[in-house]
């Protein structure tokens, strides 16, 4: 096949369909002839089984065009983002690993990430997030980082590395050149990283560095801006060839494939400009470009790209070793990707792995009033108030879980009542809520990024006026003690996936230790 032909190997496309590909998306195959494919949750995903169908389906269908081995990609990264969640295991994520301080547990996490990817016939991990997050503002990276501390952030990466690609699975180190100091979410604008080349060294760019030398097998951009190494009118580095070529390519050394963030995030122009741009991030060097299920946005690229590549725009050595590299990628895969059983996705293996994770994360911040270990007569109840769950990002999968909380408390003690508030309470539901604690013996407030939560915050703060015994428990992002310094009794799980729930519920009751130390610094703390 001559370039022209090949050129579809830069295209990384999706689709809207659950049990078999849509009627678009194999008419897409066939004229684009594609590297791939990404699954998302809401568009192609209901549990194991029926991804695997639908895996088979999908390369069963390539062959008949004559395309290589797709690439079939997902966001699996355990806690806050799992593209798969039903059936699989649920790790607790990468700042719970974090608080663990185990480069071993980080190792197993990416065995179990990529074991049930690779029995689910998915064959790419976006996965590990390798940002460092040292903004508590950052709106889309958070508890998807393994921490503030550099070092720590890049042994934890380059440990999840290992254990994806030992399964098979490729890995993707993610976002470079580092998402962890914005206070922007790129899927709405984008943001920028004010920092020199010398900062960027020291604190966003070891972590790839480690992803690097583990063998990462690709390495996603990210859609922010660098004015220090672009200028004033700095684009994201996704269209920066300084940022992909000369520092990623020339002086980290990176050999493998780079793929882009998702294109349709609001930091890329969109519409008629998504050809020109889809150009700009290939001059880039970007060699993968992830792309959205529309069929317009689909035409629009591979025509731009078409074109580019005729008129000289597109350079035709880089273009030719840009796909190269796609084929090596999937040559390797041809050889190391395994298809285990479906068995082994969600089994009593894996969930000892999340178990282990959780029970080595949760972190008793402070205990003034030595309310823990909880010790209550048989007749005593509790009140636990939990926010209700909701996605936060469109890179977050938590509404499609249930918090089971209360059920990890009930298992030590049988009294506990559950009140469920609105994720951002206003007067009235704060008022609802203080007739009922006075009459408990204690109460358990649960908490999800209340530092940038009003709502949130005004509750936590009426509750401590009542002089209620009471616990607080950030079960997301740990700086929300900042808001309320008052709390006497503090802890952090990093995650609210049950395995989190069950080792905090165990801690809190004395029947564990609280191994967990913060893996990020508490403003005013």
């Amino acid at each position: 096949m001559d370039l022209s032909q090949t050129l579809g190997q830069k295209l990384l496309l999706a689709f809207e369909g659950k049990q078999s590909p849509s009627k678009e998306i194999v008419q897409a195959l066939k004229s684009y002839q594609p590297a791939g494919i990404t699954l998302f949750c809401s568009l192609n995903i209901e549990n194991p089984p029926q991804v695997r169908h639908l895996t088979e389906t999908l390369q069963l269908q390539a062959r008949e065009i004559g395309i290589p081995i797709l690439l079939i990609a997902a966001d699996q990264e355990g806690g806050q983002l799992m593209a798969v969640g039903e059936g699989t295991t649920h790790l607790p994520g990468n700042m719970a690993l974090g608080a663990s301080g185990s480069v071993e547990l980080a190792r197993r996490a990416g065995e179990v990430l990529g074991s049930e990817l690779a029995a689910m016939g998915i064959n790419v991990d976006y996965a590990p997030c390798a940002d460092v997050n040292v903004n508590p503002h950052n709106p889309v990276v958070g508890i998807r980082s393994f921490g503030e501390n550099p070092e720590k952030v890049a042994q934890l990466t380059a440990a999840m590395i290992a254990g994806i690609q030992s399964q098979g699975v490729a890995a993707t180190a993610k976002h470079f050149p580092g998402h962890g100091d914005v206070a922007n979410d790129s899927h709405y604008g984008l943001p920028t990283l004010p920092h020199s080349l010398e900062r960027l060294q020291k604190v966003e760019l070891p972590p790839f560095r480690a992803a690097i030398s583990a063998g990462t097998k690709l390495i996603m951009t990210a859609h922010i801006s660098l004015p220090a190494l672009d200028g004033p009118d700095a684009p994201p580095a996704t269209l920066s060839r300084n940022i992909l070529q000369n520092l990623l390519r020339r002086q980290l050394g990176f050999e493998g494939v780079i793929v882009t963030d998702a294109m349709d995030m609001r930091a890329i122009r969109q519409g008629e400009f998504l050809g020109q741009e889809a150009i700009r991030a290939a001059q880039a060097g970007a060699d993968l470009l992830l792309l959205t299920a529309d069929p317009k946005d689909q035409e629009r690229v591979a025509t731009a790209l078409a074109q580019a590549l005729k008129s000289g725009e597109l350079d035709l050595v880089e273009t030719q070793n840009s796909i190269k590299r796609i084929l090596e990628l999937k040559r390797w895969l041809s050889i190391h990707a395994t298809m285990p059983e479906l068995s082994v996705v969600g089994c009593a293996e894996h969930a000892q792995v999340a178990q282990e994770i959780a029970e080595n994360s949760i972190t008793l911040v402070r205990d003034r009033q030595r309310i823990l270990p909880i010790q209550l007569s048989t007749n005593q109840r509790i009140a636990l108030l939990v926010p209700e769950i909701k996605d936060l990002t469109p890179a977050d999968t938590s509404s499609y879980l249930k918090l089971s909380l209360a059920d990890a408390l009930r298992e030590y003690h049988p009294y506990v009542d559950e009140f469920v508030f609105p994720f951002n309470p206003q007067e009235k539901d704060i008022a609802a809520l203080l007739q009922q604690v006075e009459k408990y013996a204690l109460v358990i407030i649960g908490t999800l990024n209340a530092y940038g939560q009003p709502g949130q915050q005004a509750l936590v703060h009426e509750v401590m006026k009542r002089r209620v015994p009471t616990i607080v428990v950030a079960m997301r992002l740990p700086y929300d003690l900042a808001a309320f310094p008052e709390v006497s009794t503090y802890l952090c799980t990093y995650s609210i996936v049950e395995p989190s729930m069950q080792a905090l519920a165990k801690a809190m009751f004395g029947f564990a230790e609280f191994r967990g130390r913060l893996p990020v610094t508490i403003p005013g703390l």
